[in-house]
């Protein structure tokens, strides 16, 4: 099974947050990451200090190694263009995403698909038990890589 996962951190959890982090990986070795610069979208300046606890990165940081919105969009629709991708946080993945594309005016090349897509409502209480016991860095690449280990380990149980 070759599975696409992708992860986003955001400035915050409410609905003027917006993207700052964006990592995938396939299953297959393929996956990118990268921050993302606020100030190249007007209007991106809602921050909240408790997720930056959470993911620990500053504005600073995302100023000084940030990609354009533009940049973001374009890397994520050239390297999964036409594929389902996999997301454990399908409500808050698919509103960023949103926001990013919007941002930009392009339009998202690739499919974000919830867990549901994916396992079966006995494998999700299994994925949430096995996700429970996982320390987890909220950084996208570190999520990511938590993602595809659980969903590994549920579809290793249906096939045992």
């Amino acid at each position: 099974m070759n599975l696409i996962c992708l992860d986003l951190e955001a400035s915050g959890l409410g609905p003027h947050s917006y993207p700052i982090e964006v990592a995938w990986k396939s299953t297959a070795g393929q996956s990118d990451s990268f921050l993302i610069n606020p100030d190249s979208v007007p209007g991106w300046d809602f921050w909240d200090e408790y997720a930056e606890e959470l993911h620990n990165l500053c504005v600073s940081e995302l100023r000084e190694k940030g990609v354009t919105a533009d940049v973001a969009c374009q890397r994520l629709n050239e390297q999964l263009q036409g594929l389902d991708v996999l997301s454990d946080a399908w409500e808050f993945d698919s509103f960023w995403l949103s926001r990013l594309f919007e941002a930009t005016g392009e339009t998202m090349a690739f499919r974000l698909i919830g867990l549901p897509a994916l396992l079966s409502p006995d494998e999700l209480l299994t994925y949430k038990l096995i996700c429970k016991g996982q320390w987890r860095q909220h950084r996208a690449m570190n999520d990511v890589d938590h993602i595809i280990e659980a969903v590994l380990r549920v579809h290793s149980d249906r096939d045992a």
